[in-house]
C-alpha cells in the first residue's frame, strides 16, 4: 500500500535522496577539477585540452538531457534514478584505465549522459515530494540540490589522500578515479531507499498553489528564465573547472586546496536552508537573476586577487549559491505548471543548462591560454553570469488560473 503522505519523512527522503545529486555533479563532473592539475601534468594537456573534457562531459549532459522525457515516460523516475546512478558510477571506474585524450574524452562524454538522467529523475522526485509538504518546499528541493556539496566535500577529502597514498605509481590520478567509482556505487546501494519509497507515494502529491491547471509547457513563456539559465551554465563551469589550477599556480599548498574546496562543497549543503525562502516566496525570475549575479561577483574574486581571504571568500560565496541556481529554475517550475508537466519543464531548463556548459570551459581553457591566463577566463565566466542575471529578471510569474 502507499505510504500516506503525513506519516513521510520528509527531511530523511530529501536528504537521502541527495546522494543522487552528489554522484551525478558533486562527483562525476566536479571532482574532475581536483584532478584536472595531475592529469594535465602527467599528460602534457594545454588548458584547452583539459576544458575540453568537461566540455565533453557537458555534450554527455545534454544528449543525456534530450533522451530524458523519453526515457522518463517508459522507464519512471525511480528507474531512471538508480540506472543512471549505477551508469555513473562504472563510467567513473573506466576513466582510470585509460591515458590517450580520445578515449578519456568519450568516458567524460558517457558519465555526462549518465549524469543527466541520475540529476534530472531525483529533481523531479524532489519537486514530488516538496508537493507532498509544501510549506517546505523550497527546503526539500534545496536539500536535494545541496547534495551536490557532500560529493564536492568529500572529493576534497577522498582524491588528495588517494593522490597521496599513490604517489610514485605510474598515472597516480588512475587511482583517484577508481576510489571515487566506489563512492559512486555506495551512494548508488543507498539511493534505493529514497526511490522505492517516492515511488510507493508516486500519484499523491497535490497541485502546486496557483499552478495553472493543465497549462503545459511553452518555450516562449519561460524565455527569460531559459536564457539566464543558459548564461549559468556558461559562466559557473569556467569556475568549477578552472579554479583549482588557477589557485595552484597562485602557489596555494594541497592543505589550502582541500580547505577550499572542502568549505565550498559544505557551502552548498548549507544553501538548502539559505535560500528556501526565496524560492517559497517568488514566482518570477527574481531568485535566478540574484543569485547569478551574486555567483559572478563569487567567480571574479581569485581572477583579480590571491589574497587568502578573499579567495575563501569566493569559495563559500560560490558553494553557498551556485546549486541554489540550479534549485531555483525547479521551483519555477513547480510554481507556474501543474504537476503532469513538471518533467517536461525542468528537461527544457536541464537542456540549457548542458548547451551553456558545452561553451564554457573550452571557451575559458582558449583564453586561459593566451595573455591573461586562468585570471581573464573567470573574468569571461563572470560577466556571462552578470548577463543571465539581467536576462532572468525579466521572467514573469505566468497567469494563475482558477481550476476548471
Amino acid at each position: 500500500m502507499p505510504i500516506p503522505p503525513p506519516t513521510l519523512p520528509h527531511l530523511r527522503l530529501a536528504l537521502a535522496l541527495s546522494l543522487g545529486a552528489a554522484v551525478s555533479l558533486g562527483i562525476t563532473r566536479f571532482a574532475y577539477g581536483l584532478l584536472l592539475p595531475p592529469m594535465r601534468a602527467d599528460l602534457g594537456w594545454s588548458y584547452t585540452l583539459a576544458g575540453a573534457m568537461n566540455t565533453g562531459n557537458a555534450l554527455g549532459y545534454l544528449l543525456g538531457a534530450l533522451a530524458t522525457p523519453w526515457l522518463m515516460q517508459r522507464l519512471g523516475p525511480t528507474r531512471l534514478l538508480l540506472g543512471g546512478a549505477a551508469l555513473a558510477s562504472v563510467c567513473m571506474a573506466l576513466t582510470g584505465f585509460f591515458t590517450d585524450a580520445g578515449p578519456l574524452l568519450g568516458q567524460r562524454i558517457a558519465a555526462g549522459v549518465a549524469s543527466a538522467f541520475l540529476f534530472i529523475a531525483g529533481g523531479l522526485l524532489a519537486a514530488r515530494l516538496g508537493a507532498l509538504q509544501p510549506r517546505r518546499a523550497g527546503l526539500l528541493l534545496g536539500l536535494y540540490y545541496g547534495g551536490t556539496g557532500f560529493g564536492i566535500a568529500g572529493s576534497a577529502l577522498l582524491v588528495p589522500a588517494v593522490l597521496a597514498a599513490a604517489q610514485g605509481r605510474p598515472h597516480a590520478w588512475a587511482w583517484a578515479w577508481w576510489a571515487l567509482a566506489v563512492a559512486c556505487a555506495l551512494a548508488t546501494a543507498l539511493l534505493a531507499w529514497p526511490a522505492r519509497v517516492l515511488a510507493a507515494a508516486s500519484g499523491q502529491a497535490p497541485a502546486a498553489a496557483g499552478a495553472p491547471e493543465g497549462r503545459p509547457f511553452a518555450v516562449r513563456d519561460f524565455l527569460p528564465g531559459l536564457a539566464g539559465y543558459a548564461m549559468f551554465g556558461v559562466g559557473y563551469i569556467g569556475y568549477m573547472t578552472f579554479v583549482i589550477a588557477l589557485l595552484r599556480e597562485q602557489g596555494v599548498g594541497g592543505t589550502g586546496i582541500t580547505t577550499f574546496y572542502a568549505l565550498l562543497g559544505l557551502a552548498v549543503v548549507a544553501s538548502s536552508r539559505i535560500w528556501a525562502g526565496l524560492l517559497d516566496r517568488h514566482r518570477g525570475g527574481a531568485p535566478l537573476a540574484l543569485l547569478n549575479a551574486l555567483l559572478g561577483v563569487a567567480t571574479l574574486l581569485p581572477a583579480v586577487t590571491s589574497a587568502w581571504p578573499l579567495v575563501l571568500a569566493s569559495g563559500l560565496l560560490f558553494g553557498g549559491v551556485f546549486l541554489s541556481v540550479v534549485a531555483s529554475t525547479t521551483a519555477l517550475v513547480r510554481h507556474n505548471l501543474a504537476p503532469v508537466h513538471w518533467a517536461t519543464g525542468i528537461s527544457a531548463f536541464t537542456i540549457v543548462f548542458a548547451a551553456g556548459q558545452i561553451v564554457g570551459p573550452t571557451v575559458v581553457g582558449w583564453i586561459a591560454d593566451g595573455p591573461g591566463g586562468l585570471a581573464r577566463g573567470l573574468a569571461v565566466s563572470a560577466a556571462a553570469l552578470w548577463l543571465g542575471a539581467a536576462l532572468a529578471w525579466r521572467q514573469r510569474p505566468l497567469p494563475r488560473t482558477a481550476p476548471a
